[in-house]
């Protein structure tokens, strides 16, 4: 019987001791920028898989590998630890497919960082412009007002009317939800079109949180990640123009 959401902790996490974590949520949103963070963080510093959580939530879809093997959508959780931090990451392949969803599985996760004592909370995520953005700001978002200094100081900006609509998703929900329960949570926001997946604003952000959250990462590979797509659109661009060119001279 499939429950409505299943956390299903792995045999080699049992007998591991998490130390005062610090839990940061990338799953999948606008430009793809705080699963872009997220996974990288996961890579470059050899993050060991702990979890998996299924959800009723999830799409009606299953995931299908490279051999056409079909496996239920599933979020997951990684486990960074050095001699000075722990890292407990979420990702996954999806969100809730609705309302309801999204504020159950944010109330969920609000519920493991509890469980594993975390001093504070990271939700990742990008904020749309509708517009191409040559240098992405990191914009934030808190749920204390005596974090924003130590915030704005790594260089973040808030702005009153930005994001307007305010923060759809785990990464706003997480904001909320994780206030009762007494734990510090911060969102960084990287300015993105909304259009691609964005490793340039993923840079942006992963720039910020490396220093908030005192653990350094490589960047080389999502910069060169992010020189690739914007001369990518730059190509592009100069393509449209070229086409627009031609246009004008027929007629």
């Amino acid at each position: 019987m499939i429950e409505d959401i299943s956390v299903r902790y792995l045999d080699s996490f049992k007998d591991k001791t998490v130390r005062d974590p610090i839990f940061i949520e990338g799953l999948p949103g606008i430009g793809q920028v705080g699963k872009l963070v997220a996974e990288y963080m996961i890579h470059e510093l050899g993050a060991e898989k702990i979890a998996e959580i299924t959800s009723l939530y999830f799409p009606p879809q299953v995931i299908l590998d490279e051999n056409g093997t079909a496996r239920l959508a599933r979020n997951e959780l990684y486990l960074y630890q050095s001699e000075t931090c722990d890292l407990v990451f979420l990702v996954g392949d999806h969100q809730s497919t609705s309302g309801e969803g999204h504020y159950i599985l944010a109330d969920c996760y609000c519920d493991i960082a509890a469980e594993i004592r975390a001093r504070r909370i990271y939700t990742l995520g990008g904020f749309g412009v509708g517009h191409l953005v040559e240098e992405p700001r990191v914009l934030g978002a808190v749920n204390r007002p005596e974090l924003r200094e130590e915030v704005e100081a790594a260089g973040v900006a808030f702005e009153r009317a930005e994001p307007g609509g305010g923060i759809v998703g785990a990464a706003g929900l997480m904001l909320a939800l994780s206030a009762p329960r007494g734990i510090d949570a911060i969102c960084l926001m990287g300015e993105t079109s909304g259009y691609i997946v964005d490793p340039m604003a993923a840079s942006s952000v992963l720039a910020i949180l490396s220093k908030l959250i005192e653990v350094p990462v490589d960047l080389t590979r999502l910069n060169d990640r992010a020189a690739e797509m914007e001369k990518a659109i730059e190509n592009l661009v100069e393509g449209e123009q070229a086409k627009d060119e031609e246009l004008s001279y027929i007629g």
